[in-house]
């Protein structure tokens, strides 16, 4: 009678101590179904409930700020990506993780800097972007790992209705890793701190950037002008482009065009100072700074950005892993192999809020500078940043 009770007893106290979690998500299709799977299995293991609420993307932030404080919002989100981090650390919704990562060591750095806002991890890395060279194979053998040997291969495959290379010229997202190289870039980082009065998009090195871009149009001949990135997908998926510039979004077309294509990162520029950096956009796991099951959402953060579920969940939707570990299991996956280089290499994209006041000026001023030959790069860029800052301040 007495064993019964005692049995009785912590089966009381495991109930009672058991939590029941609210995870908001925009996960669809495959990848929601791998996350309610996650789910289960963290209640096996643990006991705690994990209700999945289906948030749409563009307005989990909003929301999170409205109802975290009133104590309605989930315990965590899954995922949101780090140009939204400082808005929220701001507003005081989302919790610093630092405590709960005992170990970053098998987390891809980059990654980990994304999520980092004034010296705090505020977001469990899962999976990230950026862009890199797609090559056909048929067309380029093999990877070209110098500019000499890249504008070799490019001119090579370029005559009349065909291309060696194509990129949208005029996207500022996209080209950032041409500025990175020179030198050029968006707000200073100290030490992991971003210093918005330091703007360094018009720099001599960002003025290189510009004048390379417009080489690329107007003395290489290699990218006509009009291009963007869904005219270079349309050749490149016809078998008319060598080699272009894009992310995992377009992978899924090419595979089913049945291109026999490589990955690789854009050779470093001539005469620049630094390596090709392009942007990373991570998305990570955030935990409400409201929430009373901090422990327990922490853990099922943790368990969602292990190794293990994190091939589960590239199997699922094809996102691009911020494990090592795990990217090293799909080492026969020439997109994670491919793009996980390139995010490596890459430069994340600044997570605080005055990163709104850069997108339309800079944009503008990097369209500008390739609409005709010999332009005027200082004068453009330098237009640019006074407004970036008239913007800031």
């Amino acid at each position: 009678m007495k064993k019964a009770l005692t049995v009785l007893s912590l089966a009381l106290i495991s109930q009672a101590s058991a939590a029941t979690l609210t995870v908001w998500t925009h996960f669809g299709d495959a990848e929601l179904a791998w996350l309610r799977t996650q789910a289960a299995q963290y209640k096996t293991k643990t006991g705690n409930t994990v209700n999945i609420v289906s948030v749409p993307f563009d307005q989990i932030p909003d929301k999170l700020i409205q109802s975290a404080p009133k104590g309605q919002g989930p315990d965590l989100v899954t995922t949101l990506p780090q140009d939204r981090l400082g808005q929220l650390a701001a507003a005081g919704v989302i919790e610093p993780m630092d405590k709960y990562v005992t170990s970053k060591t098998d987390l891809d750095k980059t990654a980990v800097s994304a999520l980092t806002y004034q010296g705090k991890l505020f977001g469990i890395p899962m999976f990230a972007e950026a862009v890199a060279v797609v090559y056909n194979k048929k067309l380029v053998p093999s990877a070209p790992t110098t500019w000499n040997a890249f504008l070799a291969a490019a001119q090579k495959n370029t005559s009349s209705g065909k291309y060696g290379y194509l990129a949208d010229l005029s996207n500022a997202y996209m080209q950032y890793g041409i500025v990175s190289a020179y030198g050029g870039y968006v707000f200073k980082n100290t030490g992991g701190t971003l210093n918005t009065k330091d703007v360094g998009l018009a720099n001599a090195g960002a003025d290189k950037a510009s004048a390379f871009l417009n080489d690329l149009r107007y003395k290489y001949n290699l990218v006509p002008e009009g291009v963007d990135g869904g005219a270079a997908k349309s050749a490149f998926v016809d078998g008319r482009l060598a080699m272009f510039l894009t992310g995992p979004w377009d992978m899924g077309d090419i595979k089913k065009a049945g291109i026999d294509y490589g990955i690789m990162t854009f050779p470093t520029p001539p005469g620049a100072s630094g390596k090709w950096s392009p942007f990373v956009g991570v998305q990570g796991t955030m935990l409400n700074a409201y929430s009373k099951n901090k422990a327990a959402a922490a853990a099922f953060a943790r368990q969602i950005s292990a190794s293990d579920a994190q091939v589960a969940f590239n199997k699922a939707g094809g996102r691009i892993p911020v494990s090592l570990s795990a990217r090293t299991k799909l080492k026969a996956d020439p997109v994670v192999v491919g793009f996980g280089k390139s995010i490596s290499a890459g430069t994340p994209m600044p997570n605080v809020p005055q990163m709104g006041a850069v997108w339309g000026p800079w944009s503008n001023a990097i369209a500008q500078s390739v609409q005709k030959p010999g332009q005027n790069y200082g004068q453009i860029l330098d237009k640019a940043v006074q407004e970036i800052n008239s913007n800031i301040k």
